[in-house]
């Protein structure tokens, strides 16, 4: 639901600045129009910007999950995710095993139930 209003949000802000965008230009003042542009170009920044820090964090979870579940190809992964974002993130999900992830009790890291050892610490249960 806020992922909702969030975009509707943002596609309106985004709808306003290019009308005052047009409006500025249509007005004949050099001022207004470049007001305009750079507020244009301000929120397209941000955008940018709100899409590189989700690759990122969509990075780190990757690396995070693929060792907890004792991957050993996590560096891979994280290629993958970062070259081809959607796909590879589909092909990730549906490629790392599957199971409960439950709290080792030496390190008290997350690791899948059904390995035989940690693969943060290394103990096995």
């Amino acid at each position: 639901m806020r992922a909702r209003s969030a975009r509707a949000t943002v596609a309106g802000a985004v709808t306003l600045l290019w009308a005052a965008s047009a409006r500025a230009q249509d007005n004949g003042s050099p001022a207004a129009g470049c007001a305009a542009c750079g507020g244009c170009g301000g929120l397209l920044l941000l955008c940018w910007l709100g899409l590189i820090a989700l690759q990122i964090a969509l990075l780190v979870w990757v690396a995070r999950d693929a060792k907890a579940r004792g991957m050993d190809s996590a560096v891979l992964w994280m290629l993958l995710v970062m070259f081809v974002p959607l796909i590879g993130l589909l092909i990730y999900l549906f490629a790392r095993p599957q199971g409960n992830m439950i709290q080792c009790p030496n390190c008290n890291n997350k690791r899948l139930q059904a390995s035989v050892k940690c693969p943060h610490c290394g103990i096995g249960s």
